[in-house]
């Protein structure tokens, strides 16, 4: 097989490996922009950066590869997760504008950028093949290095500014400048006071409902269950543990029916045995 022919033939294992990885590393790609859960999203994206390490792997690109699983997909994304499961982000927020017209805006750049995508792979050719041996003649590190701090040193650069803006941009998006003064505790308990919400702290779940766990509600004095002592969260996602009068009254019976096999267990008093045996 001739150095031409190289480069355009693929074996069954290459061609199968490809399709099937870049149909997972797409379909990724598309839950990460039209999910509507934040955590979903980023364990797409975490998904399609492990596709794409294993492309890299399978090119000969092992610290690309290595890179990619240890830098982005294991500190990066579970630093986006961690962030995200401690602050919460909600739908309402995420459809929230900040900026008048940024989703025409952000339509036209990415129609420009498919179509300078597009026109740049037409335009591509493939002359030459020299092959990963040739390429990693002297270590895929150090070849890695020449070509990224000589031959493409200023789009490295490049990238290196683009990333820095994105994350300065994202920073000034979601930033929340205070227009007002901020109100004092006497301030915000005056007005619950006024407003005839709940004056003291919320009360704190399980309270005489026989446990102190977070999905269960504490229980008010005729024994009904009550709403404000479950995060609304868990109210809304139908996770608390029923605590009404017939799983209250279908414990207390389990209890006293083992208390009655306990009482059965028991030995008789000592005293009681020497009265028997003196008879």
């Amino acid at each position: 097989m001739t150095t031409q022919l190289a480069a355009y033939a693929t074996s069954t294992g290459e061609a199968f490996q490809f399709w099937v990885l870049a149909t997972v590393a797409v379909i990724g790609a598309l839950c990460t922009v039209f999910m509507k859960k934040t955590v979903h999203s980023a364990l797409c994206l975490a998904g399609t950066m492990i596709v794409l390490a294993v492309f890299y792997l399978a090119n000969g690109a092992y610290f690309l590869g290595i890179v990619q699983i240890v830098v982005y997909t294991g500190a990066i994304m579970m630093l986006f997760l961690f962030v995200v499961m401690l602050v919460g982000v909600t739908a309402a927020d995420s459809l929230r504008e900040t900026i008048k017209g940024q989703r025409w805006l952000a339509l036209l750049c990415g129609v420009g950028f498919g179509v300078l995508l597009f026109a740049g792979i037409a335009n591509a050719s493939l002359k030459d093949f020299a092959g990963l041996g040739t390429a990693n003649a002297h270590g895929n590190v150090q070849g890695l290095a020449a070509l990224i701090f000589t031959k493409y040193v200023f789009a490295f650069e490049l990238t290196g500014a683009l990333l820095i803006t994105a994350a300065v941009g994202a920073m000034v998006l979601t930033h929340r400048e205070r227009t007002e003064r901020a109100r004092t505790q006497r301030e915000l308990a005056e007005q619950r006071v006024r407003e005839g919400a709940q004056v003291p702290p919320l009360p704190a779940p399980g309270v005489y409902a026989r446990h102190n766990a977070v999905d269960i509600a504490g229980l008010l004095p005729d024994g009904t269950p009550s709403e404000l002592t479950v995060n609304r969260t868990l109210r809304d996602r139908g996770q608390i543990r029923d605590v009404s009068d017939q799983a209250l009254s279908d414990l207390k019976a389990l209890e006293q029916h083992a208390a009655e096999r306990l009482e059965r267990a028991k030995p008789e008093p000592t005293r009681k045995r020497t009265e028997e045996a003196s008879k």
